[in-house]
This record gives structure tokens, sequence and C-alpha cells, in this order.
């Protein structure tokens, strides 16, 4: 993928470092049901939004990491092109209930957080 987006289009990347995640664990975080969303504004101008996944051990083994990682990309192919702020960084982190949530649930969690986060960043600030 490339940084230049067609008009009206942003690109969405996934994050790939240790260090770009570890930048996103000090960002604003917002938890709703199964899910935590972190989001940080990356300072550049760019229709680029970049995406990871997490899923600790608590969830379970390696079979239910995978499977609530898959749930969450497809959550976030669904709904990071409509809720996402362009020049942001977000890292999706299963929670206990991922697994078994309704997929309908699972999405309106990952969408009311996305809101919730961009609200906050729009907010003035005190």
């Amino acid at each position: 993928m490339t940084d230049a987006a067609p008009p009206g289009r942003m690109t969405i990347e996934k994050l790939k470092k240790r260090s770009e995640y570890l930048a996103c664990a000090q960002a604003p975080s917002c938890a709703k049901g199964a899910v935590v969303v972190q989001a940080r504004p990356r300072g550049d101008e760019t229709s680029l939004v970049r995406v990871g996944f997490t899923a600790t051990k608590r969830i379970g083994g390696a079979v239910e990491r995978n499977r609530a990682k898959r749930r969450m990309r497809e959550a976030a192919r669904a709904l990071l092109p409509e809720f996402a702020t362009p020049g942001v960084d977000y890292v999706i982190i299963a929670r206990g209930g991922v697994l078994k949530r309704p997929w309908v649930r699972l999405l309106d969690d990952v969408k009311s957080a996305l809101i919730r986060l961009a609200a906050e960043r729009a907010a003035p600030q005190l």
C-alpha cells in the first residue's frame, strides 16, 4: 500500500513494529464491551490510517487468540473507512468476551469506541 489514496478514500495499513504499539499504549484509550481501542495521532496530514491488533494469553490459547484477532480485523475492515480519523494510529485489544460476543455487538463496541476517541480529540482542551 502507498500513502497516495484516491480523493475521498483513506489508506489503511497495519502497525508492524513493537515501538508503534508501545507509542499507542501511551495514547488515549476507550474500553467498550469486548474491546479496548487506543488512538495516537501521528501529527502528519496524510490520509493514512494504521491499525494493529492484540490479544493476550488471558483470552486463551493460540487458537483463541488468533480467532479473536481475526474477528477484530474484520470489524476494523468494516468500520475504519467510515469512523477512523486520517493521520491516526489505532490499536485494538481483545478483552475477555470477544469470542462469545455476537458479531453485531462487537461491531457496535468498536464503532462506539472509535466515535468516543474522535470526540475526545475534537473537544477543546481546557
